[in-house]
């Protein structure tokens, strides 16, 4: 919990936590390394991109307290992997059922983009959560730096050699020789959600896709 491999990120979470919006006054902030979360003998998993300043760096858990998440736990609801269609903190009741949710990089980056060094100096800890997560089917991939992380851990892992013949794109499926299948979506975020580049059915046919591949009804 208190990595500062990326002197960058340490000093923007850090700063996010002292300075705080105006709506979160009376908040403590998290302002550290977001651990991932979920279910362990999930089949499904998130690959998302990075906490983001007020939601997951406020919060202490990924995807809880910010746009994104208002627009993904909703779908995760209804699609039987959630408890509850709104995550609001750590202690409300939220429990993810054959679902584990994880990003590439653990802390806030400036403008939701991690560098590239950043996102190497992570890629231990991933590696490390994939591998307990033993019984995961597919991945979900939510944008192309969490399609290419985990392309980018098959790599380390020499399951492929090279990611080439994968191209992101949403609803892109490729079956990968370790027997996980790889599910491209957009990211939920608000630039893609308020435009309507990404829709409620979209992202929900992702899942009720993810359900099928994993073995459910």
């Amino acid at each position: 919990m208190t990595c500062t491999l990326c002197p960058r990120l340490v000093v923007y979470r850090e700063e996010i936590g002292r300075v705080r919006r105006r709506a979160y006054m009376d908040w403590e902030y998290w302002a550290k390394p977001v651990p991932g979360f979920g279910d362990s003998n999930a089949r499904v998993l998130i690959m998302g991109l990075a906490p983001g300043a007020h939601g997951s760096n406020r919060t202490g858990r990924p995807f809880t307290g910010d746009g994104s998440g208002y627009f993904m736990y909703p779908v995760l609801y209804e699609t039987g992997f959630a408890s509850q269609p709104l995550a609001t903190d750590r202690n409300d009741g939220m429990k993810l059922t054959d679902l584990y949710i994880t990003a590439p990089v653990r802390c806030a980056p400036p403008a939701n983009k991690p560098m590239p060094e950043e996102i190497a100096n992570c890629a231990h800890f991933l590696d490390a959560e994939i591998a307990v997560l033993k019984q995961i089917r597919v991945v979900v991939a939510l944008g192309k730096i969490g399609f290419d992380a985990y392309l980018n851990h098959l790599r380390r892992a020499g399951t492929i050699t090279s990611r080439a013949p994968y191209t992101f794109g949403h609803a892109a499926e490729y079956d990968m020789q370790n027997g996980v299948t790889l599910l491209g979506s957009y990211h939920p975020s608000l630039q893609n959600t308020n435009t309507g580049k990404l829709t409620k059915q979209m992202f929900k046919k992702i899942f009720e896709r993810a359900r099928r591949l994993a073995g459910g009804s």
